[in-house]
């Protein structure tokens, strides 16, 4: 009886795997395009955390005050660009106004506010067409990246893209593998 059960965990594991496995390779596909667009959106935001004690509260309150943003196309610098390319190649724009003390106490409710914090954030996107089908998916900077390096000759570039098609993983120049 205790053989039993130890020959029957390999075979559970086993199928459970087998079904992973199947799953995820039939909600992923390839294709190839040479229409396509990277975009990476950069944002500064100030930023104060709000709380009972700033030290040692469990579920502080985030505002959120002034922000700028800037649309990266294909690597090149866009307009209004103002500092850049940093070391990732991304251009930003200038920063938003810091918040003031004032502004920072409107929000307090009787709580103790932290020193305002200016975050980075980066937005990946990409835009494809194959055929008449043309989407914009969410990505990672290397594909990003990629897709700057071929841009200005229009590579034929193939594409993975992740689970259920609903952002893409992977971008290489076709005949790369």
């Amino acid at each position: 009886m205790h053989f039993l059960k130890i020959r029957q965990k390999p075979i559970f594991l086993l199928t459970t795997v087998a079904v992973l496995t199947t799953l995820t390779l039939t909600s992923c596909d390839s294709l190839t395009t040479n229409q396509y667009e990277a975009t990476a959106l950069t944002t500064y935001t100030w930023q104060v955390k709000y709380a009972d004690d700033l030290a040692n509260e469990q579920v502080p309150r985030f505002e959120t005050f002034a922000t700028t943003s800037l649309l990266n196309r294909n690597g090149l610098k866009p307009e209004g660009a103002v500092t850049g390319p940093d070391d990732k190649g991304l251009w930003w724009s200038s920063l938003p106004p810091r918040p003031s003390v004032d502004e920072i106490e409107q929000r307090k409710k009787s709580q103790e506010a932290s020193t305002p914090e200016l975050l980075k954030s980066v937005k990946y996107e990409l835009k494809y067409k194959v055929g008449e089908d043309q989407r914009k998916l969410p990505t990672n900077y290397q594909v990003y990246r990629e897709v700057v390096k071929a841009y200005p000759s229009q590579t034929s570039l193939q594409l993975t893209l992740g689970l259920n098609n609903n952002s893409v993983e992977k971008a290489e120049p076709v005949g790369s593998k």
